[in-house]
């Protein structure tokens, strides 16, 4: 072998740098491993074991009844999604929710694209069916050095995906409605910048609306799809007075993402390498039968 030659292992490395789902993995495992040893986090091994390893298991199993290679990594970063937010009165009800993420991405789509985003679509309806099921926020306590850290994290992210529109704009539009409330009723600022120091919050804006397979394809698109969710989100937590308004909020806009393609159109996100579609003009090669959308799409 030419001593210039590039190594193998340098190819490796490059595929490995192309697609965001990598980095995904890498910063999820990564703020779970800092949770549970350095904050405390009320989950323990076996339940994240449990968690990926139900996650596997759909995506084997329904990937087998419609024909389509197993992948690994969009139930890993579904089941590492869940170890951070969700938590449940017993162990079944954690197995519950992998399942109902997994699965909704096989079983509700349209137009070859699955409608919610699968952690959050998990969390909604097995709280909803049950009430055994919740996000804990106070889990991640406050301060700014976490607040730089999920922010430094979730926006390199962000940006291996060409996703940081939808997650700074609905940041932006948040903060705006959190702001506005407080000028409105004359409460000091600290209160919604509070509110904003919320590890919960950050991870959903960074690891989950910002999902590229339920986002709508076009950047003016996502920038108004934030907007709503943000709206929808102060509606949920201080009209209907729930929290974690933002987890409510995207499962109830997420069927609106069909209609702002239809007046909004853009390039349908392609994987791998987190490669985009240039040109409507010259569509990108339909996916063959062992790399479909819903076995590739992330949190």
């Amino acid at each position: 072998m030419s001593p210039f030659a590039p190594r193998p292992s340098r190819h490796l490395l490059a595929a490995l740098c192309r697609d965001p789902r990598h980095f995904q993995i890498g910063v999820l495992g990564s703020l779970l491993v800092y949770g549970m040893v350095a904050l405390g986090f009320p989950v323990s091994l076996w339940e994240v074991a449990l968690l990926v390893g139900t996650a596997l298991a759909t995506q084997a199993a329904a990937g087998r009844l419609v024909g389509v290679r197993f992948d690994a990594r969009s139930p890993l970063i579904s089941a590492l999604s869940l170890s951070l937010l969700a938590r449940a009165a017993s162990p079944g009800w954690l197995a519950a929710t992998a399942v109902a993420a997994i699965g909704s991405k096989f079983l509700i789509r349209r137009r070859g694209k699955h409608v919610f985003n699968p952690t959050n679509f998990g969390l909604v309806a097995v709280a909803l069916a049950s009430g055994q099921v919740w996000v804990s926020p106070g889990q991640w306590g406050s301060g700014p050095n976490l607040a730089l850290l999920l922010v430094c994290a979730g926006g390199l992210v962000v940006y291996r995906a060409a996703r940081g529109d939808v997650t700074w704009g609905f940041l932006l539009a948040y903060g705006a409605v959190l702001f506005g409330r407080a000028a409105w009723l004359g409460d000091p600022w600290p209160i919604p910048l509070h509110a904003l120091d919320n590890g919960a919050l950050l991870i959903f804006a960074f690891f989950m609306i910002s999902d590229p397979k339920t986002t709508p394809d076009s950047r003016a698109g996502r920038l108004v799809y934030a907007a709503v969710v943000a709206l929808a989100a102060g509606g949920v937590h201080f009209v209907l007075f729930r929290p974690n308004g933002f987890i409510w909020a995207l499962a109830a806009c997420a069927p609106l993402v069909p209609l702002t393609d239809h007046l909004l159109p853009g390039a349908r996100y392609r994987w791998p390498g987190g490669s985009i579609a240039r040109s409507k003009a010259a569509p990108a090669r339909p996916l063959p039968k062992e790399e479909p959308d819903h076995a590739l799409s992330p949190i």
